[in-house]
């Protein structure tokens, strides 16, 4: 049966970081994209519907953030979805949430503080703690059977550090797809509470899960939220990042005081943009059936990567992640530098993939490919892949 998400929308044209600027990435532009992880499915209806409305009144003035029909639409979400309590007190707007991470660590931390974080990891963390002149200490994830596991002691031993002063989180976890589990949860909360560490969590990926598993923000898992910050966002989930916006969760008075102050009077950052507004409100309340449908059409397409590895690629290895969209490809059996592969993967097979070491992986040879796509143009960069594999192995 066809589903509405294989439609293929052209994107060219419309100054899209993922096909008109493919080139800023892997330095030529005619590749066939799966590299930044936004999707090349239209928003729901829902969405695009109130948007149009919004549009047609054509008065775009000044916007605020801070009333219940915004924040209400975030409770309401992480209830209905997560069975979590989230107090609309707690609600902070903010432009993007490596925005909100950088304010929050700036009011945590000083410079050269440590900031612990698994890798590999998202590839925006690492500038980030650079420039802000912090000491990034990595707890690297262990591969065992195709599934990444947190390497328990060594964390421990990174935040008993008198230095360690923030842990950052990824969940679910960016580019792995590993989906923290409450027993996971809970411990990284008692080790960061024994040693003072305060916890931020970058949850943007938190809708996109698989096989009835489903996310849990670090606030349910204790009763003591106080050293605990969610950054997250609706535009992954809707795919709406070009309409702005995110929102951090800091129950912390005094610490979401701070942030709003910053966000503010020295940022600059005194109206929302009505758009990504929109987005949330009518996502949140009435777009949950689209999500449940995106996700068992991404599942599908993450099957047939490892369907197609298993049988066309068997040098290379693939399981099927807890969440996100990426499909996270263990390429190290090639016994190429990553460096070559993406010379094949660019020169010859003409496609965008992300080299796994971009993301700090330095233990082997992968690529992070995007799956948010018709599954036509999935397969059609599998043939690509397939083609650069069979070229480096003449």
């Amino acid at each position: 049966m066809r589903s509405h998400f294989d439609h293929r929308v052209n994107r060219m044209g419309t100054y899209c970081t993922q096909w008109d600027f493919i080139q800023d990435r892997f330095g030529v532009n005619d590749l066939l994209p799966f590299s930044i992880s936004d999707m090349d499915f239209q928003s729901p209806p829902e969405i695009l519907e109130t948007l149009k409305e919004r549009t047609d009144h054509g008065v775009f003035g000044y916007t605020r953030w801070n009333h219940t029909d915004y924040k209400s639409s975030i409770t309401y979400w992480y209830e209905t979805r997560f069975g979590a309590n989230i107090e609309m007190d707690w609600i902070v707007y903010s432009p993007s949430v490596i925005y909100s991470i950088a304010r929050l660590i700036e009011i945590l931390t000083s410079e050269a503080d440590h900031i612990v974080m698994q890798t590999p990891a998202y590839d925006a963390f690492f500038p980030l703690i650079r420039e802000m002149k912090r000491k990034l200490v990595s707890n690297p994830l262990l591969l065992k059977e195709g599934r990444y596991e947190i390497d328990f002691s060594d964390l421990e031993q990174k935040l008993s550090d008198p230095k360690a002063k923030v842990f950052l989180l990824c969940n679910p976890h960016n580019p792995t797809g590993r989906l923290w589990t409450k027993p996971e949860l809970t411990r990284i909360v008692d080790l960061c509470n024994r040693y003072g560490v305060k916890l931020i969590s970058d949850d943007i990926h938190m809708d996109i899960t698989y096989n009835q598993r489903t996310y849990l923000p670090m606030t349910s898992v204790t009763n003591d939220a106080e050293n605990i910050f969610i950054c997250s966002s609706a535009s992954k989930t809707f795919n709406t990042p070009g309409l702005g916006g995110s929102y951090a969760i800091i129950p912390n008075e005094g610490i979401r005081e701070r942030f709003l102050r910053l966000l503010k009077y020295r940022d600059g950052v005194s109206s929302a943009n009505i758009f990504g507004e929109i987005a949330v409100i009518e996502g949140y309340r009435r777009s949950g059936y689209w999500v449940d449908e995106l996700c068992s059409y991404l599942y599908n397409n993450l099957k047939t990567v490892q369907e197609y590895i298993d049988t066309e690629l068997p040098t290379l290895r693939f399981t099927v992640p807890e969440s996100t969209y990426l499909a996270w490809i263990d390429c190290t059996g090639l016994l190429k530098t990553q460096k070559e592969l993406q010379h094949a993967l660019v020169n010859e097979g003409k496609v965008g993939i992300m080299p796994g070491d971009v993301y700090g992986e330095d233990r082997g040879v992968f690529l992070r490919m995007n799956v948010g796509c018709p599954q036509s143009k999935l397969l059609e960069g599998l043939e690509r892949l397939k083609r650069s594999v069979l070229f480096m192995k003449r």
